[in-house]
């Protein structure tokens, strides 16, 4: 069910033109960072995939996505994206890119069993990319760099919008703090995943939690993934399972911890073996992807999704991502959104 967070005395330090302005500058500046720091080229990314075939994401395994049927093929099922994770390696492959290089593509998804919200809209538009890596960089400390060298054109970006909207006062710090799930959990053991990540983010202003979809040791998962795209159940060389994370920063606007981007290094032939087994989901091994990863013929990748309105949202001190973003939003929401001072698109 829908949810509105209503920030006290919030006033949007931009109006609609100048937001606009600022959405345009985000979207053309960042993308170029991140294909400088990770040696990315553009693709062209599709919006729908064929039903059955193992290529959409299935997030955490109980999403519906939006089907359809296509005429000209029989009425066979198409499905709209939820996210690029595994047709983005598939394209490393079939584009020959070479180890140390990557994608990146303009993705955009509906995702219509999202709960409504201040962060959360049917709409879901990211910055999908992937590079192509060695065997041996299957390390924890390979997917800290990799962090790092994001947060690094995150920060860029910010100082990018102060720079046309000196209203807007840069708040990041230099450098991303790095906890493993299971650190978290025991610097926070009465708190609940989301409230251990509010602490922890008000605490350094930008994190990395490391380890995200396998059970820690009371039993639970931080948060869910799928078990087909990152590799979440190898124990790394600090002796804690978990090669993937989320990248969240503080938002001051919201009084609370916010997602940037989820990535990860994704699975081998046997972290795939072994999370379909954990998962039940072994039946996926007969499908295309699955197939095609067993067989060895698709690389080592790493990757994941930035959140385009994500970012211009916090970048811009919004409120709500429909402020970003035009969307559908339950009547109600939107009455008391405009009492509380935000106007969605």
């Amino acid at each position: 069910m829908s949810y509105l967070i209503k920030p006290g005395a919030y006033k949007a330090l931009l109006n609609l033109a100048e937001t606009e302005k600022g959405i345009q500058q985000i979207k053309d500046f960042f993308p170029q960072n991140l294909s400088s720091e990770l040696r990315l080229r553009r693709v062209t990314a599709p919006l729908f995939v064929m039903k059955g075939t193992g290529i959409n994401d299935d997030l955490n395994g109980s999403e519906r996505a939006v089907s359809f049927p296509i005429k000209d093929l029989n009425d066979a099922q198409a499905e709209i994206v939820h996210s690029l994770a595994k047709w983005k390696r598939m394209i490393l492959k079939d584009y020959c890119i070479e180890c140390g290089y990557g994608i990146y593509a303009d993705m955009n998804a509906i995702r219509s069993d999202e709960e409504l919200g201040n962060m959360h809209s049917l709409y879901v538009d990211q910055w999908d990319w992937e590079m192509n890596m060695k065997r041996e960089q299957r390390t924890v400390s390979f997917l800290k760099s990799i962090v790092g060298r994001i947060y690094a054109a995150i920060v860029r970006t910010e100082y990018l919008v102060y720079e046309m909207f000196p209203a807007l006062k840069p708040i990041l710090p230099d450098n991303i703090h790095f906890i493993h799930a299971e650190e978290l959990l025991q610097k926070y053991p009465a708190l609940t995943p989301k409230e251990r990540e509010n602490a922890i983010t008000k605490a350094y202003g930008a994190v990395f939690v490391i380890g995200i979809g396998g059970a820690l040791s009371n039993g639970e998962k931080h948060d869910g993934r799928a078990p087909d795209y990152d590799d979440w159940s190898t124990v790394s060389e600090e002796g804690l399972p978990g090669l993937n994370g989320d990248l969240l920063v503080w938002n001051e606007v919201l009084n609370r911890s916010f997602e940037i981007s989820s990535m990860g290094i994704r699975v081998d032939r046997d972290a795939l073996l072994r999370q379909l087994k954990l998962t039940g989901t072994e039946m996926r091994k007969e499908l295309y992807f699955h197939k095609r990863l067993l067989n060895g013929e698709l690389p080592q990748s790493i990757g994941g999704g930035i959140g385009q309105s994500r970012l211009c949202m916090f970048y811009l001190r919004k409120a709500h991502i429909g402020e970003i973003q035009a969307g559908i939003w339950p009547d109600r929401m939107r009455t008391e959104a405009a009492e509380a001072g935000m106007s969605l698109i």
